[in-house]
């Protein structure tokens, strides 16, 4: 799929009702051969901040899980591999950081969507949304021209 075919997939999902977590997730799932259902599950209780725990934004976890399909380790004695997927999630971090000046669910509410937006759920349609729709684009970057990201170790 095309970078917007994928941005496409992930919102489409999102407004279906799937967490920001799964609709990420599930837009790279075809691609690692990551069976639906699996994915979904995986994923499900990552939205709202995990758990709704209000802390790392769900969209962007879901992304950390698509940069551990693409780099992760398999063998817990291989560090050096361990500690590129890291640097990956890191960067990708950094990323959403740069665009909306935190990852931090509590923070990215506070900012873009009142106490009664997120009462009614409306905050899904004034920052979630564009959240996944960012996440995505920046994953999709990131998993097809192999990035090297900038920070230490």
């Amino acid at each position: 799929m095309t970078k917007q075919e994928t941005i496409v997939k992930a919102q489409a999902l999102f407004d279906e009702g799937y967490a920001c977590s799964q609709a990420v997730l599930l837009a790279f799932a075809p691609q690692f051969d990551l069976d639906e259902k699996t994915a979904k599950l995986i994923s499900s209780t990552f939205g709202g901040g995990m758990g709704r725990l209000r802390q790392k934004c769900g969209a962007v976890t879901g992304g950390f899980m698509v940069l551990g399909m693409k780099y992760g380790n398999e063998d817990p004695k291989d560090m050096d591999t361990k500690l590129a997927a890291y640097k990956k999630v890191r960067e990708l971090n950094k990323q959403v950081e740069e665009i909306h000046g935190t990852s931090n669910c509590t923070e990215i509410l506070q900012k873009f969507a009142t106490e009664a937006d997120v009462a009614d759920r409306k905050h899904h349609k004034i920052i979630c949304r564009k959240l996944v729709v960012d996440t995505t684009g920046l994953v999709y970057d990131m998993i097809t021209t192999d990035i090297e990201p900038n920070l230490t170790q």
